[in-house]
């Protein structure tokens, strides 16, 4: 029991204190350049491709671990601004690391009704320089990219603050469109 839960204790720290100490040798996707294509399971078991939301804003959220405070504030704040995200012709996509099923508990348990994309491998996360992999444990760092109609990056946040995100994203995109 002691073992477990000092393991537990050290991936905590892990997850939250040194969430840049391994995050793969990808670099950032710049600002203008074409989002990296992704073709990743939902939580309903449908495979999403980035390039089906071409003609829309797409709001792509890399998050830690379901059903985690953060995550779950992170979460929320998006599945409450859904109308707004559609006014503005915008969808909201989280990925992690966690499985099929881990998403669809939690879809289930916080009243998500968008899509979380389960990155097992680690691979689009990796793309999006959002993973670390700390040997046995690896998750997805919280990053957010916002992706215009045309499939480029024309905003990326490598620093957010789960309580206030999805209203700084709502803020970018009214600016990004006014453009």
């Amino acid at each position: 029991m002691f073992r477990i839960l000092l393991l537990a204790i050290v991936v905590v720290v892990l997850m939250f204190l040194l969430p840049r100490l391994v995050s793969g040798s990808r670099a950032t996707p710049v600002v203008g350049s074409m989002a990296p294509e992704l073709t990743l399971p939902s939580q309903e078991s449908s495979e999403v491709s980035l390039k089906n939301y071409r003609g829309s804003w797409v709001v792509l959220y890399f998050y830690p671990k379901d059903q985690t405070p953060g995550c779950t504030r992170e979460a929320h704040n998006f599945q409450v601004d859904q109308a707004k995200y559609a006014e503005r012709n915008a969808v909201v996509l989280g990925v992690s690391v966690d499985s099929v099923d881990s998403h669809k508990k939690f879809c289930a348990k916080e009243g998500l009704n968008f899509k979380l994309l389960s990155d097992r491998d680690g691979s689009v996360s990796r793309e999006y320089a959002s993973l670390t992999n700390l040997g046995v444990v690896k998750f997805a760092q919280r990053h957010t990219f916002i992706i215009d109609p045309t499939g480029k990056i024309a905003k990326a946040y490598m620093s957010v603050d789960p309580a206030r995100h999805s209203a700084e994203v709502l803020a970018a995109l009214d600016g990004l469109q006014k453009q």
